[in-house]
């Protein structure tokens, strides 16, 4: 939070004595340990009542926003009835150094962007070094340890008018096309909500160059 210093005489403490019948002079005492802005007023200027001197910025805890796909928010939704544990929220900063604090998740906006088909969450992280700092830009991670989630990587699916597929391999080593449904996301691999049943194998490289029906060559991976 923000707090800017203003000259209110009823709740400043004075200091000394006047020397002159037009000056007082006071102390203005903070309400809480921060950081200090940018000083609005030079030492030796007088100022008046209502007047900023500067701000002072209570960085002990710091915000993050960040924007989740409406899918992902779908999956947060359901979580309980999957999820083993709460999500565990990094923070990666500018420079690719991992900071050390792990996060929370502090609130989720009830209004979604249309424009971008994403719903924005804010993860809170204690900052008790001061590391942090209003306006800095970073990659927030969010971990989720998920119960019985069948994955698949990404390279191993194609996109056809707005469907998402793989191809499977049956017995013979024909390749199929299969539609699968993607509850999820993360590092590379997506996660299946239906469309696939553990076992079944399916080509990972090379999808490019396969057709529906067509038998395939594989090395098992």
């Amino acid at each position: 939070q923000d707090a800017p210093f203003r000259i209110i005489p009823p709740a400043i403490e004075k200091e000394a004595p006047a020397e002159t019948d037009q000056t007082d002079f006071y102390t203005v005492r903070a309400p809480f340990d921060g950081v200090v802005g940018r000083l609005e007023q030079v030492q030796g200027h007088q100022v008046e009542e209502g007047d900023i001197l500067t701000t002072l910025s209570d960085n002990s805890a710091m915000w993050a926003y960040f924007n989740v796909p409406k899918a992902g928010y779908r999956a947060y939704l359901q979580g309980p009835d999957r999820v083993r544990e709460d999500p565990k929220i990094e923070l990666v900063l500018a420079d690719g150094t991992l900071y050390p604090e792990v996060g929370k998740l502090g609130a989720v906006e009830a209004d979604s962007n249309a424009a971008s088909d994403t719903v924005p969450f804010r993860a809170d992280f204690s900052n008790p070094k001061r590391v942090l700092h209003h306006g800095q830009t970073g990659t927030v991670l969010v971990r989720r340890v998920l119960n019985n989630a069948l994955v698949v990587p990404q390279q191993a699916t194609f996109e056809a008018q707005g469907k998402r597929y793989v191809y499977t391999i049956d017995k013979d080593d024909v390749a199929h096309q299969r539609e699968i449904a993607v509850e999820d996301e993360t590092e590379g691999l997506f996660v299946v909500k239906e469309g696939l049943r553990a076992g079944e194998k399916i080509v990972v490289e090379g999808v490019a160059r396969v057709q529906d029906g067509e038998k395939v060559k594989y090395e098992a991976k």
